[in-house]
């Protein structure tokens, strides 16, 4: 019997699972390393200018809103602020415990339990170690919690001679960059933020980006929000996804000339809202091309400040050497540096898996081989959450933590080993050639967050009805319309 449940870390794959497991009457455990809440948005990982891609009321939980005074597009120390609030209103602080890193998990296959060793860390900086046993565990510890940044030749002596090298995420003061010559690494948003955060009080501000990718502004030709675009039902259907039905298999057979014509007409106006022929920026690839990764929202005034000068930008080069506390660039040019910041992806590791373990959730190129993206093929009382990268990250993650509950409760059955795995191999062969091997590891559903809900639910079967469908076709999705899924499992699953 399954009743007591470790959960690792604290963002929202976390704090929703703990929520919905607590919700149906069980033991919860969950650690976090940090010393708040947040995950990504925790203010030990916060970097100056961090806000929201989604709007405020397409980033919210299904039961529980944000409050209608924060601004569209919420600030990462707001975002966490939430996070904190939901676990008050729901009353689980005390099953969430900061400050404990999990360094080791085994599994016993006789008892059928989990010993999880946490290593926490008192206020007074002494460290506590702590052994417990569960009976399920689920890691939520993220895609986006072991920074990778570059090795560059030379590294050593700029670091020797005072420079500075880190990631987006362990740069979180502003104030670190005043009269300093800063080089940002990459062109994705965290690295774009930056840039713009710190331009007014760096000596200098240079973005280096080896490749050019489509951003989308806010607000698409300064009137219409982009969430109308890029975060419906319509929107997803523009890109073709593993297996096409219904409006997806139209757009993408006899369709199809009008789905190239909707993409065209707005490549063409955020080409033109932007300036990218003018300043140089242009991808020179079709906007259709964003399907491959993410969508990247335009910092406020990012392009104006590149035309205004105010911020450098250094197109299709790399670092090729660090020397002093200068960076060669691959087309041979040398710039000043003393801080270089790196929006440079992460890694996507367990540190605290057993390798028996990992060697059967991960396959020989390190991808997660997860059914649903949630649950390992016949790995025992273990699954994931918030393993799938993606423009509702919050929401995917609730519904994940709901389908997993239902799950546990045995509310509907998984296909056979043979089928699960049949369908783990189609979809990171579909991801490997639909992003051009960049799928972090086979955690990014992008741009199918919908598409995966769907899928889950159908599991469950307790998908929305046709009129929510049609509406969120016509525009954004909004979470609350799946905040009666958890009270239908309450009834569905009420322990006596």
């Amino acid at each position: 019997m399954i009743k007591k449940i470790c959960i690792i870390g604290a963002g929202f794959a976390g704090l929703t699972a703990a929520r919905v497991f607590k919700a149906l009457d069980y033991d919860i455990t969950l650690y976090e390393k940090e010393a708040d809440v947040g995950g990504v948005w925790s203010a030990s990982r916060r970097y100056p200018g961090l806000t929201t891609q989604n709007t405020r009321t397409t980033y919210e939980l299904s039961d529980y809103p944000m409050p209608s005074s924060y601004p569209e597009w919420p600030s990462g120390e707001q975002v966490q602020r939430y996070m904190q609030s939901y676990v008050d209103h729901y009353d689980f602080s005390q099953d969430v415990h900061l400050s404990c890193e999990v360094t080791n998990t085994s599994f016993d296959e006789g008892s059928n339990t989990w010993t999880v060793d946490v290593i926490k860390t008192k206020t007074d900086g002494s460290h506590e170690s702590l052994s417990k046993q569960f009976d399920y565990l689920i890691i939520g510890n993220g895609i986006f919690s072991v920074p990778s940044i570059p090795t560059y030749k030379g590294v050593e002596s700029f670091i020797e001679n005072g420079g500075r090298i880190c990631h987006t995420s362990e740069f979180t003061r502003r104030e670190d960059a005043r009269d300093k010559n800063v080089l940002v690494i990459g062109y994705g948003k965290s690295s774009c933020d930056v840039a713009n955060a710190i331009h007014e009080i760096s000596n200098s501000t240079t973005v280096v980006a080896r490749n050019l990718i489509w951003k989308i502004p806010k607000m698409i030709a300064n009137k219409l929000n982009y969430k109308h675009l890029f975060l419906s039902r319509m929107s997803e259907a523009l890109f073709r996804y593993i297996h096409l039905r219904g409006m997806d298999k139209f757009f993408h057979t006899v369709g199809n000339p009008i789905r190239k014509s909707m993409l065209s007409i707005v490549e063409f106006i955020v080409e033109r809202q932007l300036g990218l022929r003018r300043l140089g920026l242009h991808p020179n690839k079709p906007l259709e091309t964003i399907a491959r990764s993410t969508v990247s929202l335009v910092s406020d005034d990012f392009y104006q400040n590149i035309e205004a000068g105010k911020i450098g930008i250094k197109k299709k080069v790399v670092i090729e050497e660090l020397r002093g506390r200068e960076a060669i660039l691959s087309n041979g040019e040398t710039v000043p540096a003393d801080i270089i910041v790196c929006g440079t992806g992460w890694h996507q590791v367990c540190p605290f898996l057993p390798d028996d373990i990992m060697s059967k959730v991960t396959d020989q190129n390190g991808n997660f081989r997860l059914y649903r993206s949630m649950i390992p093929v016949d790995v025992p009382r273990l699954a994931f959450n918030g393993y799938n990268s993606s423009f509702f990250s919050q929401l995917n993650c609730e519904i994940g933590s709901l389908w997993l509950a239902d799950h546990i409760n045995d509310g509907f059955k998984l296909p056979s080993t043979f089928l699960q795995n049949k369908d783990v191999d189609e979809r990171l062969e579909w991801m490997e050639n639909r992003t051009d091997g960049k799928h972090s590891k086979g955690t990014n559903i992008i741009p199918f967050s919908i598409h995966h809900i769907d899928e889950l639910l159908e599991d469950m079967d307790m998908n929305v009805g046709r009129l929510t469908r049609f509406k969120q076709w016509l525009g954004a999705l909004h979470p609350k319309v799946y905040a009666n899924i958890l009270p239908t499992l309450q009834k569905k699953h009420t322990k006596g």
